[in-house]
């Protein structure tokens, strides 16, 4: 099975920006664009001319690695995109973000949406009373999402308890149940990333 094997810092590098692939990590001054903002490799710091292309590439591959997702299946949120009604880029931005793991991030349960994915591949997650370790598992209008009952007194579980977080108004989190619920679809307005999609639109279309 394909896997992502590149170092989160390196991504970062290659994008010119943070993607907050490490959580906290991202907001010291341990952050490798914070130490070392240039392109890696032996080039990484001349200035190169940068085609419509590569604009377009460069933003495709910025949100696939947000996202922490391969080719095939990014691929695969595009055509599902074309196909449903309304404007492709936000159709498509709004199938990645029901996707499990991201729900899971932004309800606040984990720091990155590496360790959400993490989270639920080890089974921790429930899905309207039933176990889903299935990372891009499309979540629904209405879904309830649960912390595993035996889980909870995991020690990562149990810091959420009392916790103030503000989830997206499309979600909604109780910390003292640990317990949220789907409320709406995501629209454009409530993904708050700098993302250009129609660049990638353009470069699927080509």
């Amino acid at each position: 099975m394909a896997r992502k094997i590149e170092p989160d810092c390196r991504q970062c590098r290659r994008e010119g920006r943070k993607l907050f692939l490490k959580g906290e990590r991202c907001t010291t001054k341990k952050c490798a664009m914070e130490r070392r903002p240039v392109i890696p490799g032996q080039h990484g710091a001349s200035r190169k001319r940068v085609t419509e292309y590569g604009l377009q590439l460069r933003e495709k591959q910025k949100v696939k690695r947000m996202y922490g997702i391969l080719e095939k299946q990014f691929r695969k949120y595009y055509e599902d995109a074309v196909k449903a009604k309304g404007v492709t880029g936000e159709n498509m931005l709004s199938l990645i973000e029901r996707r499990l793991d991201n729900v899971v991030y932004r309800m606040g349960i984990g720091a990155s949406r590496a360790e959400c994915r993490q989270i639920v591949n080890h089974g921790h997650i429930q899905v309207n009373g039933k176990t889903v370790s299935i990372a891009s598992y499309r979540v629904k209008v209405g879904d309830v999402i649960t912390i595993k009952e035996n889980k909870r007194d995991n020690e990562m579980f149990k810091q959420l308890k009392g916790m103030k977080i503000v989830a997206p108004k499309w979600l909604e989190f109780d910390t003292e149940t640990l317990t949220g619920k789907i409320v709406a679809n995501p629209t454009r307005e409530d993904i708050d990333q700098d993302i250009k999609e129609q660049l990638i639109v353009e470069f699927y279309s080509r």
